[in-house]
């Protein structure tokens, strides 16, 4: 059943604040392309409420998945998942880990991450290809979430700054 632009209101999303010269941008994390700019902190925070409840509603009215707060998609991840692979390589794997000496479950965990990174690093440097090697720059954040009403027109419930 679909929540209302009320109930993802209510969710605890991240919101994040970044100082420019004479404003702030924020923006909510979860929601991409959900972001607004204010004169000051307080009204940067009212500008991303009107942003989410506009945001939420194209969202709702096309049909586009609603991503959960972060804090909310932790508890998705159990860190188990079903997995059915072919006899040769249980075999294989069960092999690798016992030359290693290590639990089949650790050369798994292990060979998922190398895996991982390879691919992550990979990306990388594809996006980055025929772009000249800068330093980036980057801005600083201030991370609002938490469980007073005060600031935000919704729950929040992490606090994170990073920068000023």
């Amino acid at each position: 059943m679909k929540k209302t632009v009320e109930e993802y209101m209510a969710l605890p999303y991240t919101v994040e604040i970044t100082p420019d010269d004479d404003s702030y941008f924020v923006k909510i994390k979860e929601l991409e392309g959900c972001m607004s700019v204010g004169e000051s902190k307080a009204d940067a925070l009212l500008m991303i409420d009107d942003a989410m409840r506009d945001w939420l509603t194209v969202a709702l009215e096309e049909d586009i998945d609603i991503p959960l707060p972060e804090s909310l998609q932790a508890e998705r991840y159990s860190g188990k998942f079903p997995l059915r692979i072919p006899k040769s390589l249980h075999r294989k794997l069960a092999e690798g880990a016992e030359a290693d000496r290590v639990s089949l479950n650790q050369y798994l965990v292990m060979l998922l991450s190398e895996r991982h990174s390879i691919h992550q690093v990979k990306k990388i440097l594809a996006e980055v290809e025929d772009q000249p090697c800068e330093e980036p720059e980057v801005e600083p954040v201030i991370t609002y979430t938490g469980e007073s009403r005060k600031v935000l027109p919704f729950h929040r419930t992490y606090l994170k700054v990073v920068g000023e």
